[in-house]
């Protein structure tokens, strides 16, 4: 008889939040705050778990705890060694004192508020000399471009060529690629599957609605195989205060190791390697030592229906933190050449085993398990073949498990078209093993509001698997799944409502009051405002003054002015174009993308972290979203600027593996269908998301630069994007008071805060006052936000957190975000705020003005 015990650690939010320096914004300055550099140390606790460190936030050392237990738990355990019949084996004593639900490493948020704020807001109010505009040109009106045709394959290249050769090139990338050693790049660094080559490697990768992380000889199995984990909503942690309603967050424990599928060869000299890397899928290899032909190959792909573990040659061993209860091999194979196996666990869940030997499908298996004891199985021989894990929680999931078996996907291929207002994405499974077995996978709420007929049809409603941050997961029988959209192509530069896509007309006094303060704001120095050492706040000034020139030159009509502008915004974009700004950009060889420079000095955190791929898809979408109006305004503006936008579109959204210099869809996620702005740091709890705003304006951004350019392609794919986006959003980050997906005393906060893969947490990066949480969620206010933030929505939010007078109690610019989000349900109220006399300069972040606030409460009706 031994002794198991497990070591229960609850970790800070901080601590995982550690390794995200993107989005620590004080949005409300023209300079970039000044961080630490958020380097990051690995260390080893009792039970393997990896605290990932940032200097300058605090780890769970520096936080008064909640509730920290640090209780150790015993549990008997007897051994018994049997060979398995038909039938089955108990495996007894019971364990007396462990509780498997807690087991493991429960990663709870200490400190609700996040990182500490980076300073007091700033106003601003920026003292540089203005610019005179002389309008003495000659008058011209600018025809609207128009969508171009629609098409049947919209997933084509935007280029193919090299990026431009302004940008340059280096190849010594500071984070190093582990174990990705065949591959080339492009490799997808916001993917789901990045922690499996960053930092220890051991944080957790979620396929939805499993998870695995290797374990790299830690956690109570201490094994050197693979973590499967498929938890139960009822595993979640609610706090700091679970009898809150609403609670400040929720989280999920890892680290329980309720299956581990590994090897006997495995051990200290394992390494992990990482190949086939696409959009949707890796493999994760496990080998006995480094430079050998892996031992465990680990297809992985979103949605998949079991985690599979491919063979070869080596001794597959299953083992348990939670404890075998018993184990039963199935009497009546579910199809021939497959074992099938069942196993009971101490928290009393079933998992399924299915073993398909030889790899070479139809032929029998002849592996065999032998009971070590409570904690460790072990295969009677080596073997080749695969090996299929999976929870069931019911007979009826069970028989389509059985049905399934044999085959598992290998990667997902997009393909997608638009016609009209509908536009069309499928997801198409490659698959491995029985060629005549049709695949089990899982899907999201959002795909399954979306299916086309054809694919819901294969949807098996009865079986359901909870995730994380996702609600519950819906078992598809189907080796494609469409998913049809309506898609906002009326929607253009100006104010637009789903209601409504015209914008309402302006009276003759509210545009006279309208121009007079677009004149003031036209005629700050656009140079100096752009001119920073940050890309997302220059991208931001750009974008500010890109509104203006539109409202002055199509809603206002002055032609003569927009046009005098537009040549300041233009020489102020030309300085990004040539490449010439504080911190240029550069080509990085090592990973496939543009990134900052800022970094090369060893600053991981300058600029939100750049340079390391964070916030691709909020930086170069402001700079996108610039020249669509720029190129819109004066389109012999384009030939010459055209490759370097394309670049940026390239770098967050190339929509083809046909592109060789940028990974497909570096920050959308098809499958979650909203992006990741997490990027090459190690994280406990996976890819993470704040701006939600930000995400759906890099969608509106692609499209209008397709129409721009005359891409339709490109225009068909971003408002395919976006439209996929506000589904998701209204999902899983924005909740009206019907919503079913995420936990009921979690939706009363109205947003989610930060969207992690493994938990969600009220609060931002820079600080948790309501202004801040909710205000992340509405920046920038542009045309696309009324579909993504409906009125319904809108309006409860207010009246949760802003009427009553709070909105006008809030200081800084995010005084001016919650006024402005307020036209989309009281035009006349965001109107009067913004036309006051006196209107105090610091209600305005650094990337908004007057002028386009008042142009879109103008535009959503009723302003007068």
């Amino acid at each position: 008889m031994k002794k198991l015990t497990l070591l229960i650690i609850l970790q800070a939010f901080a601590v995982n939040a550690a390794s995200h320096p993107h989005q620590r914004r004080d949005f409300f300055t023209s300079a970039v705050i000044s961080t630490s550099a958020p380097t990051m140390t690995s260390q080893a606790t009792d039970s393997g778990a990896i605290s990932i460190r940032e200097p300058g936030l605090p780890d769970s050392s520096d936080v008064a705890p909640v509730s920290r237990d640090t209780s150790v738990v015993t549990a008997s355990v007897s051994v018994l060694t049997t060979s398995l019949p038909s039938g089955t084996a108990q495996i007894l004593p019971p364990p007396t004192t462990q509780t498997p639900e807690t087991s493991g490493i429960v990663n709870t948020n200490l400190d609700t508020t996040g990182a500490p704020t980076s300073g007091p807001i700033i106003s601003t109010s920026i003292s540089t000399p203005t610019t005179t505009i002389r309008i003495d040109i000659a008058t011209s009106v600018t025809s609207r471009v128009q969508a171009g045709p629609q098409s049947a394959n919209i997933f084509v290249p935007v280029a193919t060529d090299a990026p431009p050769s302004i940008l340059g090139r280096r190849s010594d990338h500071p984070v190093p690629k582990l174990g990705i050693h065949v591959q080339t790049p492009p490799i997808g660094t916001n993917k789901f599957y990045a922690n499996f080559f960053l930092g220890s490697q051991t944080a957790g990768t979620w396929t939805h609605p499993y998870s695995v992380a290797w374990s790299k000889g830690g956690g109570p199995t201490q094994s050197w195989g693979m973590t499967i984990q498929q938890l139960l909503g009822s595993q979640k942690v609610f706090g700091p205060d679970a009898s809150d309603n609403p609670v400040g967050y929720f989280i999920n424990p890892i680290g329980i190791q309720p299956i581990v599928l590994s090897a006997v060869e495995l051990g200290s000299s394992t390494v992990i390697t990482n190949t086939a890397l696409t959009a949707f899928s890796a493999n994760v290899n496990l080998l006995a030592i480094a430079g050998a032909a892996p031992t465990i190959t680990f297809p992985l792909v979103q949605g998949m229906g079991f985690v599979t573990g491919i063979f070869n040659g080596g001794t597959p061993i299953l083992q348990s933190g939670v404890l075998f209860r018993s184990i039963t091999k199935a009497a009546i194979a579910p199809k021939t050449g497959i074992t099938k196996f069942i196993i009971t666990l101490e928290d009393g869940n079933t998992w399924l085993v299915y073993v398909s030997g030889s790899g070479v499908p139809g032929q029998d298996s002849t592996i065999d398990f032998t009971v070590v004891n409570n904690g460790l199985i072990q295969a009677t021989s080596s073997f080749n073949g695969f090996i299929q894990v999976a929870r069931s929680p019911s007979k009826n999931a069970e028989a389509l498990y059985d049905a399934a078996a044999g085959a598992y996907p290998v990667t997902s291929t997009l393909s997608g078209s638009a016609s009209g207002g509908t536009g069309s994405y499928t997801l198409s499974f490659e698959k491995g093993g029985l060629a005549d077995t049709t695949l089990l996978m899982f899907a999201l709420s959002h795909h399954l509001q979306s299916f086309s007929s054809d694919t819901t049809a294969s949807v098996k409603s009865s079986f359901q698997l909870d995730t994380t941050t996702k609600g519950k997961a819906t078992a598809v029988v189907g080796d494609s799944w469409t998913m049809l959209e309506s898609i906002p192509t009326s929607m253009g530069f100006g104010p637009w409502s789903p209601k409504n896509a015209n914008s309402a007309t302006i009276p003759a006094e509210a545009k006279a009051a309208l121009h007079t303060i677009a004149l003031s704001e036209v005629s700050q120095n656009m140079t100096d405002q752009s001119n920073l050492n940050s890309m997302y706040y220059s991208g931001k000034a750009l974008a500010k003054f890109a509104q203006i020139l539109y409202t002055l030159h199509d809603i206002l009509g002055d032609i003569a002015t927009a046009q005098a502008g537009l040549k300041n915004l233009k020489d102020a974009f030309g300085r990004f174009a040539s490449n010439k700004q504080q911190f240029p950009l550069v080509y990085d060889t090592a990973w496939g993308g543009l990134v900052s420079t800022a970094s090369y000095g060893g600053d991981s955190g300058a600029d939100f972290g750049n340079t390391y791929y964070n916030d691709h898809h909020f930086h170069y979408g402001y700079f996108i979203y610039a020249a669509a109006i720029i190129g819109y305004l004066d389109p012999a503006w384009l030939p010459a600027n055209t490759p370097y936008v394309n670049a940026l579109v390239r770098d967050i959204a190339n929509p083809t593996d046909s592109d060789p210099f940028f990974p497909v869809s570096r920050n959308f996620d098809w499958y979650h269908g909203h992006s990741w702005a997490h990027g090459l740091f190690e994280t406990l709890d996976g890819k993470d998301e704040e701006s939600s705003s930000e995400d759906s304006m890099s969608a509106y951004a692609i499209k209008l630069w397709g129409r721009t350019i005359g891409d339709s392609n490109m225009e068909a794919r971003g408002n395919l994007q976006l439209a996929v986006t506000a589904r998701s959003l209204q999902n899983y980050f924005l909740y009206a008071s019907d919503n079913t997906i995420e936990p009921a005393n979690f939706i009363g906060n109205k947003v989610s805060g930060i969207m992690f893969e493994n938990k969600i947490d009220h609060t931002t990066y820079f600080g948790a006052n309501p202004e801040f949480v909710q205000g992340i969620h509405m920046i920038p206010l542009l045309p696309s936000s009324t579909l993504t933030r409906t009125t319904t929505f809108v309006q409860e939010e207010w009246d949760a957190y802003f009427s009553n007078g709070r909105a006008d109690a809030v200081t800084g610019g995010w005084k001016g975000v919650l006024f402005a989000n307020l036209a989309i349900v009281d035009a006349k109220t965001s109107w009067d705020f913004f036309g006051r006399a006196g209107f105090d300069a610091s209600w305005l972040d650094g990337g908004a003005s007057r002028t386009w606030y008042l142009a879109l409460a103008a535009g959503l009706g009723g302003a007068l």
